[in-house]
Parts: structure tokens; C-alpha cells; sequence
């Protein structure tokens, strides 16, 4: 496999040009027309260029193998990297905007029980320009310039685990917000993290005010290790913790993610239990209603009981919502289209 030219930053590119002898300005072509989405042979620049950056820089690192599109309108990707390995992503229509969910390993390590990214277990980290690449080839697919984009919005939750790949993740947002590019802004990225404390703590002085969401699933240390098995190392008290310094740091207020789970996790007992440990916290809470994954033994609670869930939360002063499920005809749950396209065609 090649490079990525993709993981370059717009300063990286310029001395790149310089050290091949070219002209200052095309750099600025190279950033423009990656940023379009264009491959490498598509670019308005002089052959002999073309053909040297061709020798050693993937032409298309991140291709669309497969688009399912969800009676709700949700798209969801199957893309092939360059080696040919596959990752997915989803593009979620609202009223402010269009956010694709992206994503940041081949499998992910962490095990949590109730996703489907974590059956295979990690294959590798992306580099930075093959998260970047997922963006805008949706981007140029759906339309989309980079005056008017039909990506408004990031968000870093599907397959792996963002801080799991701490460098090339934060590379990928310092590029994704870069002038003249796609030029997402990080107040419209979120990135969802099982709770690697240190590396929480570590973002929260990058200077890169996203909005940081946790997945959280359980009110306590014991109930979370069942499910989660990072739990074994941070304990939700040193979550806590990391959480007040991202807000110091940033004043950015965070999420936590909290998956419903029949059985486990969804009664008013949890509620309250829940309700007592964010109480007064500059945070919000997600709920999401489980997508079922054949796989696992889990199984999400219905819409009654997740309404119940949601008024208790609320009638405690806890600012919290309801996730709309999206995709789920389309196997909107993170890894299950890659997971059942391997099954199916061994890749």
C-alpha cells in the first residue's frame, strides 16, 4: 500500500511541492482538488507531476463499494480502502444539516458487547487522509462543493475507537477544519469515546473544542464492566473526572451516550441512580433505543419504556433526549453492514 497524499496538511503539501521543484501555488491545486474529493489522476495539474506523486501516493484511498439508502432517507456507505480493506459510514439528513457518521479503525479492540464493530477485533488504525477521505468522496457523491457542502457535520462514531488512534485522529481534525478545505468547523464535530481517561485528558488541551461524547451504559462500575470491558481499567468516577477538565478547558459541555438495554440498564431505578450521578453536571445525555445485533444477546427496550426512561431524567432537572432512530432497515448499528458483508462475500 502506498501513501496517503490526503494525510498531508495544506503547509505539508506546500513542502512537498517545494522539495519536487514546483511552484508554490501548486500546492494550492493539489489542497483544492483533494479537498473536491478528486483522485490523484484527476487533478488540473502537468502530468510529469501527476505521474511522480502517482509512484508514491494512493491514486483513490477510500472508494464507495456499496450505498444503501433507508426509507428515512439515511445512507449508509460501505467503503474499500486502498488494501482493500472495508469500513463504513452513515449520512444522516436533519433540519440544520447533513452529518456523517465516520470511521476511525478497521474493527475496533474494545469489546463492548452490544456493537457489532468489535466481532472481529481490530485489523488497523486509518490514517488521517483515509478518515478525511470518507467525507469528501460523500461530499463530491451527494453533490456537494466546498462553498456548499452536502457534509455539514462530523461525527467520529463509527468503527473504532477515536483515541484508540489518538495521533491520526486529531490530525484528521485539525485538517478537516482547515481553511480553504472542507473547512468543518470542530464546534460541528462530535467524537464518541468508550472513556480512555487519558487520552480525555490529553484532548481536552489540543484546542479542539468538538463536543466530546461518552459512552457511558451503566451507573456503576460493576454494571458497566459487563458490557464494557475498558471499565476494567477507568472507572466511571476518573470518566467523571476527565469530563470536568474537557469543560474547563474547553466550555464545551459534553454528552454521554446511554444505551437502553432490556434488562439491564433501562428501569426507573436506573433512572434515578442516573439522574444522581450527573446531577448538576454541564452535561447531557443521550438515549438510544439498542439496535439489536444478531451476534449478541442483547436486546433493546421498547418505546414505552424509553419515553419513561427519558421523563424521569427530565423531571430531575437532567437536560437529556431521545436519539431518533435512523437506518435501522439499512443495518444502521455501527459494524453490521461490514460485518455481514464479510460473512457473506469473505470480504
Amino acid at each position: 500500500m502506498k501513501n496517503i497524499l490526503q494525510d498531508l496538511s495544506r503547509e505539508e503539501l506546500t513542502a512537498l511541492v517545494l522539495s519536487l521543484g514546483e511552484k508554490r501555488y501548486r500546492a494550492d491545486q493539489l489542497f483544492v482538488g483533494l479537498m473536491q474529493g478528486r483522485r490523484i489522476s484527476e487533478l488540473p495539474i502537468p502530468y510529469p507531476l501527476k505521474a511522480r506523486l502517482l509512484e508514491t501516493y494512493e491514486d483513490e484511498p477510500v472508494s464507495v463499494r456499496e450505498e444503501f439508502v433507508s426509507a428515512d432517507g439515511t445512507k449508509k456507505f460501505l467503503f474499500e480502502l486502498a488494501d482493500g480493506s472495508l469500513i463504513e459510514g452513515v449520512l444522516m439528513k436533519y433540519k440544520y444539516g447533513n452529518t456523517q457518521c465516520v470511521s476511525t479503525q478497521v474493527g475496533c479492540r474494545m469489546g463492548c458487547k452490544f456493537c457489532a464493530s468489535t466481532l472481529g477485533g481490530k485489523i488497523r488504525d486509518l490514517t488521517a487522509g483515509e478518515i478525511l477521505c470518507q467525507i469528501t468522496a460523500v461530499n463530491r457523491r451527494e453533490g456537494g462543493t466546498l462553498k456548499e457542502r452536502a457534509v455539514t457535520n462530523a461525527v467520529l462514531m463509527g468503527s473504532g475507537e477515536p483515541f484508540d488512534n489518538y495521533q491520526n485522529v486529531v490530525k484528521f481534525l485539525r485538517n478537516l477544519s482547515a481553511e480553504g478545505g472542507i473547512g468543518i468547523s470542530s464546534r460541528n464535530v462530535s467524537l464518541s469515546t468508550c472513556g480512555l481517561v487519558p487520552e480525555m485528558k490529553r484532548f481536552a488541551k489540543e484546542g479542539i473544542p468538538l463536543t466530546l461524547t461518552v459512552s457511558l451504559h451503566a451507573v456503576s462500575d460493576a454494571e458497566r464492566r459487563r458490557t464494557m470491558p475498558i471499565a476494567n481499567r477507568y472507572s466511571i468516577s476518573e470518566i467523571l473526572e476527565a469530563c470536568a477538565e474537557y469543560f474547563e478547558e474547553t466550555g464545551r459541555r459534553y454528552i454521554f451516550e446511554y444505551a437502553l438495554i432490556e434488562g439491564e440498564n433501562a428501569d426507573m431505578v436506573h433512572a434515578e441512580a442516573l439522574a444522581a450521578l450527573l446531577k448538576g453536571r454541564p452535561c447531557h445525555v443521550n438515549l438510544i433505543r439498542l439496535n439489536p445485533v444478531k451476534e449478541r444477546d442483547l436486546d433493546g427496550t421498547d418505546e414505552r419504556t424509553a419515553q419513561e426512561f427519558l421523563r424521569a431524567l427530565t423531571e430531575r432537572g437532567i437536560s437529556a433526549t431521545l436519539r431518533r432512530s435512523m437506518g435501522s432497515d439499512i443495518g444502521g448499528a455501527c459494524g453490521q453492514l461490514r460485518a455481514r458483508y464479510l460473512k457473506e462475500y469473505g470480504g
